[in-house]
């Protein structure tokens, strides 16, 4: 049996690091943590699970960190995690499981990354990343913010699942360091407009991440699922703006580099639709959504929510609307199986069974 070393970089994570420690504790046989200068009891915490502890003065670099995370490992492979990652019961009896079984020829293990939960526990985002890499192989990371690690080799995917809890929001932190980047007149890969283009898009900065994203979708390099998504997040840019005209000229032009249509523009396609009491249209396309469902291979950007509930819930009111009481109904039902406690699904259900007993044609 391989043996592991959780590697960690942490600072201020009080309130969330024994958390994510008690899920994996009982799994690694080391835990190294390294600070980069917390003011709270996060070093004191760490203590409890480890005397492997050590000290790094923060460069704004998160790179250099996890590398210099790596360099304490002293097992067969190397398991990262934040502070606010925790695996979930099953997860944790998964990755037990991956750790007896593991050929060690294999020279890295990708694992979901369920970035961000509903309140119901459906995962709103999930994406695969290289999650377990065996140590002497030294790989190491790059990107200054969204970093990514450069692994080459025997890799396979497993079906083990890390989940991100987190508890607060680093506002603007990253759009800080990007900013810094352009006043030092550093060079933007494809890469970077795309991080760069989140980054202002989530800070409210919708004009300027419209550039970032047509500046990744122009560069021929560049990994063609952020060029994919460049399209998507471009398209919410426009709505916000209030050009409908220009988001669904993005969103189609999404095509471009899926080759066929996915779930998350599909069902931004139905709404662009719907807004315009085009219900016939919307209803076409929130179907399409319910039937392409992603890949479990996927390494991109998976959001569920957008071939699951959200179509179901949508179609409703759009099959409401024509007078199809019946299908409005099955879809809201189909809603309020990912969402039972949803209070638009609540809300539709009762007015569906009080209105048209359940929806005759």
């Amino acid at each position: 049996m391989v043996t592991i070393s959780l590697c960690m970089i942490v600072k201020n994570e009080e309130a969330v690091l024994a958390r994510g420690l008690d899920t994996v504790k009982d799994i690694v046989d080391e835990i190294n943590i390294v600070d980069t200068g917390s003011t709270d009891k996060t070093v004191e915490i760490a203590k409890q699970y480890t005397d492997r502890i050590f000290y790094y003065e923060w460069t704004g670099n998160f790179a250099a960190a996890r590398n210099e995370s790596f360099k304490y490992a002293t097992k067969d492979y190397i398991l990262y995690l934040d502070a606010d990652d925790v695996l979930l019961e099953e997860d944790q009896r998964k990755l037990k499981e991956l750790k007896e079984s593991l050929d060690p020829s294999v020279d890295s293990v990708s694992m979901f990354y369920n970035a961000g939960m509903d309140s119901f526990g459906n995962v709103t985002l999930r994406y695969r990343r290289n999650r377990l890499v065996k140590r002497e192989k030294n790989f190491k990371w790059g990107g200054d913010v969204h970093n990514y690690l450069n692994v080459y080799g025997k890799i396979i995917n497993s079906d083990v699942a890390v989940t991100h809890k987190k508890i607060k929001h680093a506002v603007s932190r990253n759009l800080s360091i990007y900013k810094k980047k352009i006043e030092r007149g550093d060079s933007f890969s494809a890469r970077d407009y795309f991080y760069y283009g989140n980054e202002l898009r989530e800070n409210g900065h919708p004009e300027e991440a419209i550039k970032a994203y047509d500046q990744n979708i122009e560069l021929k390099e560049g990994w063609i699922e952020d060029k994919f998504y460049a399209c998507i997040n471009k398209a919410d840019c426009y709505r916000n703006l209030e050009n409908p005209e220009k988001e669904l000229e993005s969103l189609f032009q999404s095509f471009l580099f899926s080759k066929t249509p996915r779930p998350e523009a599909c069902s931004r396609i139905g709404y662009h639709f719907q807004q315009k009491s085009d219900y016939h249209h919307a209803i076409y396309w929130y179907e399409a959504a319910i039937e392409l469902k992603p890949d479990t291979n996927q390494w991109s950007f998976s959001y569920p929510a957008y071939s699951t509930w959200y179509p179901h819930l949508q179609l409703c009111v759009c099959y409401d609307r024509i007078k199809k009481y019946v299908k409005a109904y099955e879809h809201n039902e189909k809603a309020k199986e990912y969402r039972p406690e949803d209070p638009s699904v609540l809300h539709n259900k009762s007015y569906l069974e009080k209105t048209y007993g359940f929806g005759e044609e």
